[in-house]
C-alpha cells in the first residue's frame, strides 16, 4: 500500500504584503495630495499693515442677511457705487468686518465683488 505523510498544518497568510501596499498607497496619496491649496484669498489684517488712513469712512459692515456702508444699509450693487465718493485714491483701503454668524461663503462673496469692481486694498477687521 501507499504510505501518505501525515497532513502538515496549514499556514497562516502572511499579513506584511498587505501592510506594506499600504503603507506605499498611503506615502504615494500623501505626496500626490495639495492639501490646502484650493483656494487662496489674499488678505490683510487692520493694524499689521504700514497704510495711512486718509479720507472719508469705508467701513463694510458684512451680516449674514445685510450690508452696511458706514452703518447705512445698502445692496451689493449699490455698495459698489457708493463707495467710489467716498475713496480719495483707487488704491484707499476698504474696511471690511464680518458680523455675528456671518459664514466666510457671504465674505468671500462680498470680497469678490468688490474686487471686480475694481478695489484692490480691502482689510479684514474684527
Amino acid at each position: 500500500m501507499f504510505a501518505f505523510t501525515p497532513p502538515r498544518a496549514r499556514r497562516k497568510p502572511s499579513l506584511t504584503p498587505m501592510i506594506d501596499v499600504v503603507f506605499l498607497l498611503l506615502v504615494f496619496f500623501m505626496l500626490a495630495a495639495r492639501f490646502g491649496q484650493d483656494m487662496a484669498l489674499p488678505l490683510s489684517t487692520a493694524g499689521g499693515g504700514d497704510v495711512a488712513w486718509n479720507g472719508a469712512p469705508r467701513l463694510i459692515t458684512v451680516q449674514p442677511d445685510t450690508l452696511s456702508l458706514n452703518g447705512a444699509p445698502v445692496t451689493p450693487q449699490t455698495l459698489t457705487e457708493a463707495l467710489p465718493a467716498l475713496m480719495p485714491t483707487p488704491e484707499a483701503p476698504v474696511l471690511l468686518r464680518p458680523g455675528v454668524m456671518t459664514d466666510l461663503a457671504r465674505l468671500v462673496a462680498v470680497i469678490d465683488a468688490l474686487r471686480a469692481a475694481g478695489f484692490t486694498h480691502l482689510i479684514v477687521v474684527e
